[in-house]
């Protein structure tokens, strides 16, 4: 099977700022406009509330008939309703200028300042080499990508970042991100619906969604008996038919009926709290619903929000109706005494329960296909601030990583510097990188493990061209002793090699990145472990870099063969300062900069 390979335009790398910029402006212009509008209608309602009051002063002096009191209160019912439109507008609005904010300090590199967005640091803690690449965390890969708000998407983008897809997904993702990339106006839509602050917490509705509720079909026959009871009863007594005493009994034995079926109202219980609007939810799923896909990947997620023949959308916007019917109902102190006595609340809540029993079951299903799109998004939104980074071509086979011009894709055009790396194949499977401290070593094995999980999710690279298989990677860029576990740096490290060497004996192939490999050891010890370990790496068709300021293991070269080849950074001192260009270069590096560094700092030497 061959590998996908995208072209994008390449000519104008400033097209996304200008675009932000200009989406920017015009959010902050109708959001100005809304807040003078916003202005007017508060004024207004002062007006109307002060007609009222004269109207209602009039009416009972005998200076305006009674109904001129319906007018103000007509009129401030309408602006109301006019109001509250208007300040969902003006959130909205705000959640859009935020929108091209993160997308504009993005752009300028700017992102890592930002505490807005979720850094994922929660999703790191137990994954093997998320803290050698910064995957999550502050100022990390995922930091930057993520522009998802529901914690289905963001958990999604994790996942991607966490595990290589399989080569079919790797592709099939890589169209969905392309064809979203150019999908401006839906990506702006998508994050906004999805901001609302609950919605944001989806994870707190699929737990209301996971809870058992009880079910009766004769509980609302039950419950319509007693209010129309409790009802006729009532007008018998106003006519004077019964005694009060008669509907009293009938409102006690209400308080009965509904206390036996109190199981019941786990139905209701905690929805209010876990979406407070579920009609943002309904409108984010209506987005992704009418929309118009190409690519199969993005189709089979639409597909997704559909359940016994109703899509996901309506059936949020009916829990929202039954919720909002069963909130209004149970707190509106003018009303709800009249509801409680004809038991509407508790109809709501079966009427709730009968929708959990239809729908909840799908809804875990509804939240993973909007959060996988919502991860998608958020790589096409790095696609679209990115014109001039491909999307790689993934192939099949042995082990292989090609890149030209490969840079970190955490830092800036004005500070990456790119090289070129190639591995597998034909050619060494194995780098040895020798250099000086601070001249660029770790730095390029981790644009390499940064650009192959970018790869693997299905987003753009960091470079101008970059070929390579589906790879398992294995890395000890950092290494950390630990006092409780009574565990040495060396012991860490080891521990760790060991797993990366066990993984190596599945596929995929594993690219391992060893930074200072074996430094806790002497050179003897350590030239023969690097190059048995290496050599065993190999032997499972892995490949990989190995950086070392010992240049006794840059003569690993020369066991190894063809499997293996040196190559260097190099320093310089100009006017006492070092001086690193960050450009890899073939063979050992022929000095070291330690001396030098340490006397910059003021040692005396």
């Amino acid at each position: 099977m061959h590998g996908i390979f995208f072209e994008k335009d390449h000519n104008d790398v400033n097209a996304p700022l200008n675009e932000y910029q200009d989406r920017l402006a015009a959010s902050r212009r109708r959001l100005s406009a809304h807040q003078r509008t916003h202005i007017v209608c508060g004024n207004l309602r002062l007006a109307i509330i002060a007609a009222g009051i004269a109207s209602a002063i009039l009416a009972l002096r005998g200076a305006l008939p009674a109904w001129w009191v319906v007018v103000p209160a007509a009129a401030f019912a309408v602006v109301g309703i006019i109001h509250g439109r208007l300040l969902t507008r003006i959130d909205r609005e705000r959640r859009v200028a935020r929108y091209y904010e993160r997308g504009i300090e993005r752009v300028e590199d700017r992102w890592a300042a930002n505490r807005d967005t979720c850094d994922g640091r929660a999703f790191g803690e137990q994954h093997a080499y998320a803290r050698d690449l910064d995957l999550f965390g502050p100022a990390s890969l995922f930091h930057r990508l993520n522009c998802a708000r529901t914690a289905a998407g963001e958990r999604t983008l994790a996942g991607w970042l966490s595990v290589g897809a399989p080569l079919g997904e790797v592709h099939a993702r890589q169209q969905a991100v392309a064809e979203l990339s150019a999908m401006l106006d839906f990506r702006e839509d998508v994050a906004v619906l999805a901001e609302a602050a609950e919605v944001v917490d989806s994870d707190r509705l699929l737990s209301w969604a996971a809870r058992p509720v009880a079910s009766s079909s004769a509980a609302p026959l039950l419950f319509a008996a007693c209010a129309f009871l409790t009802a006729a009863l009532a007008l018998a007594a106003y006519e004077g038919v019964v005694p009060w005493v008669a509907p009293a009994a009938s409102l006690f034995m209400e308080v009965v009926v509904v206390y036996a079926w109190k199981r019941l109202q786990p139905a209701a219980s905690g929805l209010d709290l876990a979406v407070r609007d579920l009609g943002d939810l309904a409108g984010l799923l209506h987005r992704i619903e009418s929309t118009r896909f190409t690519s199969p990947w993005l189709c089979a997620r639409q597909a997704a929000l559909a359940s016994g023949g109703l899509a996901a959308s309506p059936a949020i916007a009916q829990l929202r109706q039954l919720t909002s019917l069963h909130d209004s109902t149970t707190h509106n102190l003018l009303f709800a005494p009249f509801t409680q006595a004809l038991l509407i609340p508790p109809q709501l809540v079966m009427a709730i329960g009968r929708w959990h029993r239809s729908y909840a079951p799908s809804l875990a299903a509804w939240m993973h296909a909007a959060g996988e799109i919502e991860a998608a998004a958020s790589l096409a939104s790095y696609a679209f601030e990115r014109p001039s980074d491909p999307f790689p071509s993934v192939v099949d086979g042995d082990a292989r990583f090609e890149a030209r011009d490969l840079g970190h894709p955490l830092l800036s055009d004005g500070v990456s510097v790119r090289n070129d790396i190639a591995l597998g194949g034909t050619l060494p499977h194995v780098l040895i990188v020798s250099g000086s401290n601070m001249s660029g070593k770790s730095t390029l094995l981790r644009a390499v493990g940064s650009n192959i999980v970018l790869a693997l999710a299905g987003a753009p690279v960091r470079a101008s061209s970059m070929r390579l298989s589906l790879l398992t990677i294995g890395a000890t860029l950092r290494v950390d002793d630990s006092l409780q576990e009574q565990r040495s740096r060396f012991y860490a490290e080891i521990l760790k090699i060991r797993s990366i060497v066990d993984l190596s004996r599945s596929r995929p192939p594993v690219m391992f990145l060893f930074d200072e490999i074996l430094h806790g050891t002497n050179s003897h010890d350590r030239k023969a472990g690097a190059e048995a370990i290496v050599r065993a790496l190999v032997t499972h068709d892995a490949i990989g870099l190995v950086t070392t300021h010992d240049l006794a293991l840059a003569r690993m070269v020369s066991e190894l063969g063809a499997l293996a080849a040196n190559v260097h950074f190099e320093d310089r001192l100009e006017d006492g300062r070092m001086v690193f260009d960050y450009r890899m270069r073939a063979g050992v590096v022929e000095h070291s900069n330690a001396l030098a560094l340490m006397r910059a700092v003021g040692l005396d030497l």
